[in-house]
């Protein structure tokens, strides 16, 4: 398994800053871009090619706080954080909202979708941009809720980098693997609720 951090010579840590880390990709890719190697032999192309290639794939995973701490904890314990189907009680109101929110916005859909005329159609018209004004509305909650979780990441981060030793189990002495699998867990609800919320949205905006 790649150390993604290792690539683009970072400290295994929960917080990354995104601009340095940027910046950072930016110098190492340029310096293995194929098309630098143009004039190379076909076997240093080749591993020109790769080497960008995991530098860009290092840089997609730890821009995203989710697949960041998702890498990190599989680096540390040999696996990612197992899915589970249980909802997080903090995360339970929201879950419900969600919910109810898609099936109201899916049962408008499907009745706008049978209907042919356009008088109908135009009248539906204000029901549709008040159900996706709801949508966004509750996208907010759910945005400042990964706001929070970001800001209690980057507070755990401190305890992380003066952890007595490396490894899983002198990361847990200083601080247990399990809170960071728990903002894990609710960054991926978070991300799937704005996929969920979006989608809606969009079609509502049809």
């Amino acid at each position: 398994m790649p150390d993604y951090f290792a690539l683009l010579n970072e400290p295994r840590r929960p917080w990354l800053e995104a601009e340095p880390l940027k910046q950072k990709f930016l110098t190492l890719s340029s310096e293995f871009h194929p098309d630098r190697a143009c004039a190379a032999g076909e076997a240093e192309r080749g591993a020109a090619t790769r080497r960008f290639a995991e530098l860009n794939a290092a840089w997609q995973c730890l821009r995203e706080p989710k697949e960041r701490l998702g890498h990190l904890l599989e680096l540390e314990s040999g696996a990612r954080p197992a899915g589970t189907p249980d909802v997080p009680a903090a995360a339970m109101d929201l879950f419900f909202e969600t919910g109810r929110l898609c099936r109201e916005a899916d049962a408008f859909l499907a009745v706008r979708g049978k209907t042919s005329s356009p008088v109908v159609k135009a009248q539906m018209f204000g029901r549709g941009m008040e159900l996706a004004g709801r949508l966004n509305d509750l996208q907010q909650v759910i945005a400042r809720s990964q706001e929070e979780l970001l800001a209690e990441l980057r507070g755990l981060n401190a305890a992380w980098e003066t952890a007595p030793a490396a490894g899983a189990a002198g990361r847990a002495a200083a601080l247990p693997l399990e809170a960071l699998e728990g903002i894990c867990r609710m960054l991926s609800y978070i991300a799937r609720w704005t996929g969920q919320i979006q989608e809606r949205v969009a079609q509502l905006s049809l």
